[in-house]
């Protein structure tokens, strides 16, 4: 741990500044963008929620669908390895199934990656229009037209902030590297000793800085992405305690949330197997708890995790409203990582 050490007076607005030993400089408000919502409370997350629908009911729709080719790929492995083993010979079996596992699992994850991540850009698309407006584009245009019109539009700036996502999750981790102690945030007594625990926590928090990063370019437009998003990063280093507390809570709701749908995914799963030939049945609860599992995770990556990443964006733009980059930030990021210097390259 370095001697980084945080405070913020956030407040709405974007009246909150931090410090790091200090204030430091600012360059004036780097943005002017209209802001409607600004309580990133759940209700308020879960209505817009609703106002998307079709696009988490589309991402629901391709994980049930990748679901099912990996299910397919899976049997074909297996089948084909035992094939192999039997009827030609042990090694070529192996080699076919570390094969399609594999190299074939690779390439399902990298296209499932890149697909959920376009339906998840024309999403945050429609989520900022909502956001700073209360409308999509001019009132008449649909969700699916206006959020491909500006992914398509603006594809370049997508593909680059897909590039760069490694980059901008080095530059987080790194930050969070750096803090004092996260136990000194929470108000609870003991908080402290499960410190570790709270940063495995944030760690899985900041899956959603990149969507973040990316409502932000969108709302302060212009043609330069790069210097969007190290503002962006700037603008969440700035504002990393209000944000990070936030965000221990909504993971640890998440987490809730996402048991309990296991939980009730169980008596449909259990209808499911009922339905399966005899032979699949014969392991009863474990393919139960096999299809509640899948389901559940489709699910709460297709409601549960964007309804967390709009309390995020949320709480984000509210806070960084009329806030100027602190220069100080600028230069601490600088020279903390090179990731930082080589986004903007």
């Amino acid at each position: 741990m370095s001697d980084m050490s945080l405070t913020n007076n956030g407040g709405r607005g974007g009246g909150g500044s931090a410090e790091w030993r200090g204030n430091g400089p600012s360059q004036g408000p780097s943005h002017s963008y209209p802001l409607l919502v600004r309580d990133h409370g759940l209700g308020t997350a879960l209505k817009l929620l609703l106002e998307t629908l079709p696009y988490a009911l589309a991402r629901w729709g391709v994980l049930l669908g990748f679901a099912a080719a990996c299910l397919v790929w899976a049997i074909v492995a297996v089948g084909g390895a035992v094939w192999l083993g039997t009827h030609v010979a042990s090694v070529f079996g192996y080699c076919w199934l570390l094969g399609i596992l594999l190299l074939g699992g690779w390439i399902w994850g990298a296209v499932l990656r890149y697909t959920l991540h376009m339906i998840a850009c024309g999403h945050v698309a429609v989520l900022t229009e909502l956001i700073m407006h209360g409308r999509i584009g001019n009132g008449t245009e649909g969700q699916f037209a206006y959020g491909r019109r500006i992914v398509m539009n603006r594809f370049g700036e997508v593909a680059v902030l897909f590039g760069l996502n490694a980059l901008i999750r080095a530059v987080l981790r790194a930050f969070h590297n750096a803090l004092d102690t996260l136990g000194e945030w929470l108000p609870a007594p003991g908080m402290k000793a499960i410190v570790g625990l709270l940063n495995t926590i944030l760690s899985a928090a900041t899956r959603y800085l990149d969507k973040v990063v990316l409502s932000y370019d969108l709302a302060r437009g212009g043609d330069d992405p790069r210097r969007n998003i190290q503002d962006g990063l700037v603008y969440y280093c700035q504002n990393a305690k209000p944000i990070l507390t936030t965000s221990v809570w909504m993971v640890i709701v998440e987490r809730v949330l996402s048991i309990l749908l296991c939980l009730l995914l169980l008596v449909p799963a259990g209808v499911v197997t009922v339905w399966l030939p005899d032979a699949v049945r014969e392991y009863g609860a474990s393919v139960t708890v096999f299809i509640a599992t899948l389901l559940a995770v489709t699910v709460r990556a297709a409601f549960i995790q964007p309804l967390f990443l709009i309390c995020m964006m949320i709480r984000f733009h509210a806070l960084i409203e009329n806030q100027p980059i602190n220069s100080t930030w600028v230069g601490y990021l600088d020279g903390l990582t090179d990731k930082f210097k080589q986004i903007g390259r």
